[in-house]
C-alpha cells in the first residue's frame, strides 16, 4: 500500500489530536485548555471522529467523559502513535549543549585562563565554556555567570568560596636586562601597573622597597599600565622590571621569557572559585570547577630563584 492509500484512510491529525488529549485526560474541558482551543472545538472534531468510523468512542457525562470499548481500543493506537512521533522528532532535534559562563578579571583570563582551554575542551569535549572577563564583579546571584574567580581574602557573603590557588609578588624582567641585585633595578624602569580596587594588603613597588630594605630605591618614576596583564607583557619586551603576581608568570618563567630573582616575594592574597551558596550546580558547571582545582594543583607558583630561565620554577 503506498502512502497516498495509508494517508486517505486515516482521520484528520487535529480529530485524532483532540482524541488523544481527551481521552487521556478523561475530559472534553483540559483537552481543551492542553490543545489552546475551546471544549466545543474539542467536542466537535470528536464528533467528526465518531463519524468518520461510525463509531462511539466516549460515554458522556456530567463531569467527565469514559471511553468506550472502541475508544479504549483506538486511543491505544493512537497514542502509541503520536508517543513514536514525538520520539522522532526529538531525536532529530538538535540538542542543545552544555554550557557554563565563568567571570573572572581579564589579567586572569588573559594570562592563566586562556593559555589552559585547549586542555578543557580535549577533557570535555561536550561542554561550553563561556568566559567573562571583566574587573568588576559579576552578580553570580541574578545569574550574571555561573561560577566566578576572584582575587582576594575569602570572604564573599552568599558566595561558596573554594581555594583556587594562593599567590605571591615579586620584581620580574628579562633574562636580557640581567636583573640579579636589588642595585640593577636602578638601571632599569620600574613598570607599575594600577589596581582596580582597594586591597588589605599593599602589593607595589613601595611595599616591596620597604620590605628588601631598599631605602634609595626610587619607587614614584618608571612606566604605568591600566591593566596588570600590560605590565607583565612590557616586562617581558625588556621595557623594565614588573612586580606582578607570580601566579600570572608562571608559564613565562617556565619558557625563561622572564626571570623572578630578586627577594623578598610579598605574600598576596588568593583566588577563589565562587559560586552562589544556596543555588544548585549544574553538572556542566561541577564539571568546569573540579578542572580548574586540577589545573591549579598542576601549576604550583613559582619561588624566586637565583637561577635564570626554567630555574625560576620550584
Amino acid at each position: 500500500m503506498t502512502p497516498s492509500a495509508v494517508s486517505a484512510r486515516l482521520p484528520s491529525l487535529s480529530a485524532l489530536r483532540a482524541f488523544e488529549a481527551a481521552a487521556r485526560l478523561r475530559s472534553f474541558k483540559q483537552a481543551a485548555e492542553e490543545l489552546s482551543v475551546t471544549a466545543t472545538a474539542i467536542s466537535h472534531r470528536i464528533r467528526v471522529l465518531e463519524n468518520d468510523l461510525d463509531l462511539r468512542l466516549f460515554v458522556r457525562k456530567t463531569r467527565a467523559v469514559e471511553l468506550t470499548p472502541a475508544g479504549q481500543a483506538l486511543y491505544q493506537s493512537v497514542h502509541e502513535g503520536f508517543a513514536a512521533i514525538s520520539a522522532g522528532v526529538e531525536r532529530l532535534r538538535p540538542r542543545a549543549r552544555p554550557s557554563v559562563t565563568l567571570s573572572t578579571t581579564p589579567a586572569f583570563a588573559a594570562r592563566w585562563l586562556v593559555p589552559r582551554l585547549a586542555a578543557f575542551q580535549a577533557a570535555h569535549p561536550s561542554f561550553d565554556l563561556r568566559v567573562h572577563a571583566s574587573d568588576d564583579p559579576v552578580d553570580l546571584q541574578g545569574g550574571g555567570a555561573d561560577l566566578a574567580i576572584r582575587y582576594g581574602a575569602g570572604d564573599y557573603p552568599g558566595m561558596r568560596s573554594t581555594l583556587l590557588m594562593r599567590d605571591r609578588y615579586a620584581p620580574v624582567a628579562s633574562p636580557a636586562l640581567r636583573v640579579a641585585r636589588p642595585a640593577d633595578l636602578r638601571k632599569h624602569a620600574l613598570i607599575h601597573f594600577d589596581w582596580h580596587r582597594r586591597l588589605p594588603v599593599e602589593l607595589t613597588w613601595a611595599a616591596w622597597a620597604r620590605a628588601a630594605r631598599q631605602t634609595r630605591l626610587e619607587v614614584s618614576t618608571g612606566i604605568r599600565y591600566s591593566d596588570e596583564s600590560h605590565a607583565i607583557q612590557a616586562a617581558v619586551a625588556g621595557q623594565g622590571v614588573a612586580l606582578v603576581s607570580m601566579v600570572l608568570v608562571r608559564d613565562e618563567l617556565e619558557l625563561g621569557l622572564l626571570e623572578a630573582r630578586l627577594e623578598p616575594a610579598l605574600e598576596g592574597l588568593a583566588y577563589f572559585v565562587l559560586r552562589p551558596a544556596q543555588s544548585a550546580r549544574s553538572r556542566a558547571a561541577e564539571a568546569v570547577e573540579a578542572w580548574l582545582l586540577d589545573a591549579a594543583r598542576q601549576a604550583a607558583v613559582p619561588a624566586v630563584s637565583s637561577k635564570a630561565g626554567k630555574g625560576a620554577r620550584r
